[in-house]
C-alpha cells in the first residue's frame, strides 16, 4: 500500500509564503511524476503542478510565476513553493504520486488526505 503524507499547510497573510511537502512510502516499484492538487470550497479539485522524474513540470496558469514545485527523486519527496500568495489560492492542497505497483501492472495514481491552506486578505 502506498502511503503520501503531506505537510506545510496552515494559515498566511496575502503576499506571504508556504511549503508543502510530501512523502511517499510503502509498497511502489517505480514512481513516475508527483505533483499538487487542490480543492476550495464547492469547486472541483484541479492541479498545481507536477513533475516527472526526468525534471518535467506543468503549472496551472493560475500559479505560474508564484509557485514552484520541485523533488527528490530518491526520498519520494514532492515540495511545493508558494509564494505571493492570493485568497484564492486557498484550498486544501492534495499530494499525488504516479506509479507503478510492479512493472507488469498499469500505472495508478495515490492521493495523500490534503493539507488546509488558507490565506487571509
Amino acid at each position: 500500500q502506498v502511503q503520501l503524507v503531506e505537510s506545510g499547510g496552515g494559515l498566511v497573510q496575502a503576499g506571504g509564503s508556504l511549503r508543502l511537502s510530501c512523502a511517499a512510502s510503502g509498497s511502489i516499484f517505480s514512481i513516475n511524476a508527483m505533483g499538487w492538487y487542490r480543492q476550495a470550497p464547492g469547486k472541483q479539485r484541479e492541479l498545481v503542478a507536477t513533475m516527472t522524474n526526468g525534471g518535467t513540470t506543468n503549472y496551472a496558469d493560475s500559479v505560474k510565476g508564484r509557485f514552484t514545485i520541485s523533488r527528490d527523486n530518491a526520498k519520494n519527496t514532492v515540495y511545493l513553493q508558494m509564494n505571493s500568495l492570493k485568497p484564492e489560492d486557498t484550498a486544501v492542497y492534495y499530494c499525488n504520486a504516479r506509479g507503478l505497483v510492479a512493472i507488469t501492472l498499469p500505472l495508478q495514481d495515490y492521493w495523500g488526505q490534503g493539507t488546509q491552506v488558507t490565506v487571509s486578505s
